[in-house]
């Protein structure tokens, strides 16, 4: 098998299985071991890559990486020989040979992963860490996205990221965190962490900021199947969780409609929307009335809205577009930020009329270095046929995107602009 092969579905498998391990892991070798978990199962991808490379793939990818990371762990366990100090809730069935393997072997079984994911997701959102540690930690820890990758989804630099999580991992130790679903009142703040690290998950998914890959599917389910995972234990089972999934749902909904046979993007105006998942629409209408069952109002519920509205609408032309302007400017109202003002302002152009789109637009501050914002600018100049004002705008936009798809896409726009006008 082609090494580039080997490579692909190690990378597929670190997206779906890594979290996994580092949480079992994790709640075998107590949280403060969190970096040799880590390293646990960086030793597994690392093997799997060169054992794959010369025997193939075997037939159950998934149970291989558990059976080597279990392995490593024990082999751990017997090496230090500290199982008090290194993992108080399962010393006494660890200083056994017998009770050592099958402890081990217990904590990787499907209800059992689960539920040491449950309990990663919000010790990585104890409120002892900052919130934006929280979050950088949780997307590293349990979702396997890179430094950079979480530095896209932030706006902010790969240093920065670093930094926050070496301090959540710091602030782990100094505060001897343990894996615990929080209960009563410290519950919702965790949980919004948890679901905001989720939808940035999702959106790195989406709208990917690898250069060669505009949509990362593998992230987008993740995302998804972390969230169902929510849905499904009654202590998080809350609207807003429900509400998430839905907007998850309506979004992935239209990921096979967004490229074109050679990986170009294709605009929500000219997507083949006999193309967008029916059954997942039906999935996220579901969510939705889940979530609108409680009275209780959440970001996700307005996003989720105006998904929905997206997906029942039979054309761009039909869309109401005075609705999803009208929910945007709640959801501005709940959560006053450049991004969701970038969304209400492009809703205005169809809604109101470009004019008041542009003048929305010029007044955001704080995404002068996000490419979108400056496509959205050019895209309001190029409709209102100020040709060499877009172009300026597409210009700004082409040297801040590091997508070779976005840039393609970019460059034929300018072109447009370079006719005569």
């Amino acid at each position: 098998m082609q090494t580039s092969n080997v490579h692909q579905t190690i990378d597929h498998f670190f997206r779906h299985e890594s979290g996994k391990m580092v949480s079992v892991l994790s709640r075998l070798l107590g949280l403060q071991n969190l970096e040799t978990a880590h390293d646990i199962v960086q030793d597994t991808l690392l093997q799997a890559m060169s054992t794959w490379s010369y025997n193939g793939i075997p037939d159950k990818p998934s149970a291989w990486l558990y059976r080597v990371a279990r392995n490593k762990a024990i082999d751990f366990l017997r090496r230090e020989k500290k199982f008090r100090e290194i993992s108080p809730h399962y010393s006494y069935l660890l200083e056994s040979e017998y009770g050592l393997a099958s402890t081990v072997n217990n904590l990787f079984l499907e209800n059992e992963i689960q539920d040491s994911q449950l309990r990663m997701m919000f010790a990585c959102t104890h409120p002892a860490i900052a919130e934006e540690s929280q979050i950088a930690l949780t997307l590293k820890t349990l979702c396997g996205l890179s430094a950079s990758e979480i530095a896209k989804a932030f706006l902010m630099n790969e240093e920065t990221i670093n930094k926050r999580i070496y301090r959540a991992k710091e602030k782990i130790k100094a505060e001897d965190i343990e894996l615990n679903v929080p209960q009563g009142e410290e519950l919702p703040p965790r949980l919004d962490v948890v679901l905001k690290s989720l939808y940035l998950l999702f959106n790195e998914g989406y709208s990917s900021s690898h250069p060669d890959k505009v949509i990362r599917e593998d992230l987008c389910e993740e995302a998804m199947r972390l969230t169902f995972l929510l849905t499904n234990h009654k202590t998080t089972n809350r609207p807003r969780t429900n509400a998430l999934l839905s907007l998850m749902c309506f979004q992935a909904s239209r990921l096979q409609a967004r490229l074109d046979d050679k990986g170009n993007i294709i605009l929500l105006k000219f997507q083949d929307r006999s193309k967008w998942h029916r059954q997942l629409i039906e999935k996220g209408t579901t969510y939705l009335e889940i979530a609108a069952e409680n009275p209780e109002i959440s970001p996700y519920h307005l996003e989720a809205a105006i998904a929905s509205l997206h997906a029942s609408a039979d054309s761009f032309e039909h869309t109401d577009w005075k609705s999803i302007y009208d929910l945007y400017e709640v959801l501005y109202q709940l959560q006053p930020a450049p991004i969701v003002a970038l969304n209400k302002a492009i809703a205005s152009a169809y809604a109101i009329g470009r004019q008041n789109a542009l003048s929305q637009l010029l007044q955001i501050k704080g995404l002068e270095n996000y490419y979108l914002y400056h496509t959205s600018i050019g895209e309001i100049y190029f409709e209102l046929h100020q040709k060499r004002k877009a172009k300026e705008f597409y210009e700004k936009a082409l040297h801040l995107t590091s997508s070779r798809a976005e840039q393609q896409l970019l460059m034929a726009k300018i072109s447009n602009c370079e006719t005569v006008q």
